[in-house]
């Protein structure tokens, strides 16, 4: 028996924060190529980052389809501006979305709230989801209450998962960052 079950299931949420919907390469529409060189660019970016600013700063870094969504907390508008400028040198980023805010990092509360929020959007896409679309096209990111989705969808797909989003629970804000198929 568990003595501090909350505290594992917290540290599983925690785990999955910044973590992309999309967990196998299954109905993805990215080619496998681009598959393998978001996660390429997702790790050299997040590691340049660490190099320079270490835990000076708290920065996720999530890519789709060559498009990077930086999100996070950093001490200035310098520090911001060198992120997106980092980000920029990996090879293969065809683009950046910098959502990095100003002010100080992020406590393990918030970020738990974050994780929480991102399961319960991505739950409530699956089950939503499954009629129009699958649900797996879309990644979901949280940030601070704010809901970021990418991916490669229609125009009705991206008006499903826009919606659920925001109707989710704890959600103030959804930023959409789709590419449009039709």
């Amino acid at each position: 028996m568990l003595r501090y079950p909350s505290l594992l299931i917290l540290a599983a949420i925690f785990a999955l924060q910044g973590c992309a919907t999309t967990l196998t390469k299954g109905s993805d529409r990215r080619t496998e190529g681009v598959y393998i060189e978001d996660s390429s660019i997702e790790e050299m970016a997040v590691d340049r980052i660490k190099k320079k600013y270490g835990a000076k700063v708290q920065v996720n870094v999530n890519s789709y389809n060559r498009k990077v969504l930086v999100t996070g907390e950093v001490a200035d508008d310098t520090v911001k501006s060198d992120i997106t400028r980092i980000t920029g040198t990996v090879q293969n980023v065809t683009g950046i979305f910098n959502e990095l805010t100003i002010g100080a990092q992020s406590n393990f509360s918030a970020r738990s709230n974050d994780a929480l929020i991102t399961s319960n959007v991505k739950l409530r896409l699956r089950n939503s989801a499954k009629e129009f679309f699958k649900a797996d096209r879309v990644t979901v990111i949280t940030e601070k209450n704010s809901v970021y989705l990418m991916g490669l969808v229609t125009r009705a797909e991206a008006d499903v998962a826009i919606e659920v989003a925001r109707t989710s629970s704890g959600v103030s804000k959804v930023v959409p960052f789709f590419e449009f198929i039709d």
